[in-house]
């Protein structure tokens, strides 16, 4: 079996160069082109659909959305310039830490989630 970090960064290499195809032949191309609003919510959806497999579908219907939502997610990192290298150095960042010294580390408020401000102030 190919080692896992190297099948994820196959995966990101082919994002990358769907970034720029023809949205009409490519569905990362679609994505791409539907713009960052667009890319968030399908990488919702997906998350949405693998709680719902998680907590009550089988096995492989936990995996194959599972793989939905990384692919989603790797779409979204491409999307805002964000290099698995760079998530994969916050993971090891955070490994033999716990959770609870981790967000207790933090600093500043928790980030909630907004939606943004359509007239550009923050």
């Amino acid at each position: 079996m190919a080692d896992d970090a190297e099948v994820l960064a196959r995966v990101y290499a082919t994002i990358l160069n769907r970034k720029d195809a023809d949205p009409a032949r490519s569905h990362t191309a679609g994505l791409f082109a539907a713009g960052l609003p667009a890319i968030a919510k399908k990488v919702g959806e997906e998350a949405a659909e693998t709680l719902v497999a998680g907590l009550g579908e089988s096995d492989e219907a936990l995996v194959a959305e599972s793989a939905d939502l990384l692919f989603h997610l790797m779409v979204l990192w491409a999307a805002r310039g964000v290099a698995p290298a760079d998530v994969y150095a916050e993971l090891a960042r955070r490994e033999g830490t716990s959770g609870v010294a981790e967000k207790a580390g933090r600093s500043g408020t928790p980030r909630k989630w907004r939606p943004p401000d359509s007239s550009g102030a923050a």
